[in-house]
């Protein structure tokens, strides 16, 4: 007998009789004229926040800043109120059917990662423009597509299923790796998942099956964070926000579930290749959006080619040294 995800259903069960009174009573339905791209975006959106390392303000963000024309403050705090459903939603999926995922890099990650959120939000936040912060978040993630991309092309290339025994110095390397993610997730409503799922997959080599649902996790405990420092500390959870974010609640605690479900018979390489080909398209789309000036593009592409040389650098580095004994897959697997 299959194991029912008990954990993902009483979530579920708590969360849509909640939002149907509060759409009938409140005349909520009436959202859906003006605000229905939401529902569509995260229908996508949602979907690839479940199935890869990707949250789903990774496509929410370029979506609502590029397509929308919203303020990019608006874009964060929607990002981190829908992920606190769909995230939440994958991630007790993941749990209840035990889908394999590092205990160990979540821990770590979330004890470097809540004091990056927090110094992010309140000292980095107000320092950065609303143009730059698109560019710096789609340049970024295409820089570690491109290194992830070479990286799986070496033949015979081998993965671990989890972190391992480490040493001072890693741990110092994920707590440090963990810090910058929660501030750039305080940026973006989106980011630690990724950012450490870089270093995981390049650097400790583990398996994209194994880092996706880990990165799922990790950024559900970070948007819950982030989605309550925004609407209880700085009270600045937009009306608008609001209203998008109930507009999209019915699709994201279906489509992120699925998502993390499905990625649960896939191989690695097919995750990977996923992800090329969605951070691709937020690439080129950002650009046919915003159509920057050529000052603009200068920057993105010194942050693509900065960024691979650093994330490829972070896939070479290891070479030569001892194999870490630590659970080995098939590098197919």
């Amino acid at each position: 007998m299959k194991k029912l995800p008990l954990a993902y259903l009483l979530f579920f069960a708590i969360v849509m009789p909640s939002w149907l009174i509060y759409m009938s009573t409140q005349n909520g339905f009436s959202f859906y004229q003006e605000h229905w791209p939401a529902a569509v975006t995260m229908f996508f959106g949602s979907f690839v926040a479940g199935a890869t390392s990707e949250g789903g303000g990774a496509v929410a963000f370029p979506v609502f800043t590029l397509l929308l024309k919203l303020p990019p403050p608006v874009a964060r705090n929607f990002s981190f109120a829908i992920q606190s459903i769909g995230m939440t939603s994958a991630s007790l999926l993941i749990i209840s059917l035990k889908i394999n995922v590092d205990w160990k890099a979540i821990r770590l990650v979330t004890v470097g990662g809540i004091p990056g959120l927090l110094f992010g939000a309140f000292f980095i936040v107000p320092l950065i423009s609303g143009p730059m912060t698109k560019i710096f978040f789609v340049s970024l993630w295409l820089s570690f597509a491109f290194a992830l991309y070479l990286a799986n092309r070496k033949t015979g290339r081998q993965t671990t299923n989890g972190l391992g025994v480490l040493s001072k110095t890693d741990y110092a390397r994920i707590l440090t790796f963990a810090f910058v993610g929660g501030v750039i997730t305080a940026i973006f409503g989106d980011g630690i998942n990724i950012f450490t799922f870089c270093l995981f997959t390049l650097y400790y080599t583990t398996s994209e099956k194994i880092a996706t649902p880990t990165s799922i996790i990790i950024m559900t405990i970070h948007t819950i964070i982030g989605f309550m420092l925004h609407v209880f500390v700085f009270q600045d959870f937009q009306p608008v926000t609001f209203r998008y974010w109930m507009c999209a609640i019915p699709v994201v605690i279906f489509m992120a579930p699925l998502g993390a479900y499905i990625i649960n018979f896939l191989t690695r390489e097919t995750i990977a290749n996923f992800l090329y080909i969605t951070t691709v398209i937020q690439y080129v789309g950002a650009l046919a959006a915003l159509r920057p000036p050529v000052p603009v593009i200068l920057i993105s592409f010194g942050i693509v080619v900065s960024g691979f040389l650093f994330f490829w650098w972070l896939s070479t580095v290891r070479a030569g040294q001892p194999t870490r004994t630590a659970g080995y897959l098939a590098s197919n697997q």
